[in-house]
């Protein structure tokens, strides 16, 4: 890994069709993801989530660990971007 890709932070949106069902079930679940928020888990099984991670390979770790979760029907990502210094977002 280079010193800027060390350094700066992936910083993703996703937004997720979950079995109304299995929203608590899959909510549990991402929270213990690292890098992984909630933004918003509405009860027809729309959700949003972001991931943060270091590198785009662990980004899609992460996406793929999340499309293939019990419950999950769909996974789209909507934005990514790469933010090489995080402490100094405008």
């Amino acid at each position: 890994m280079d010193r800027q890709a060390a350094a700066g932070v992936n910083i993703s949106s996703l937004i997720l069709g979950v079995a109304p069902t299995a929203r608590d079930e899959v909510a549990a679940l991402l929270v213990r993801l690292a890098g992984v928020d909630i933004h918003a888990n509405e009860a027809d099984g729309r959700m949003i989530v972001t991931v943060e991670s270091a590198s785009e390979s662990a980004t899609v770790e992460t996406f793929e660990t999340i499309r293939q979760l019990p419950g999950v029907l769909s996974a789209a990502l909507v934005y990514h971007q790469f933010e090489s210094d995080p402490d100094e977002e405008a």
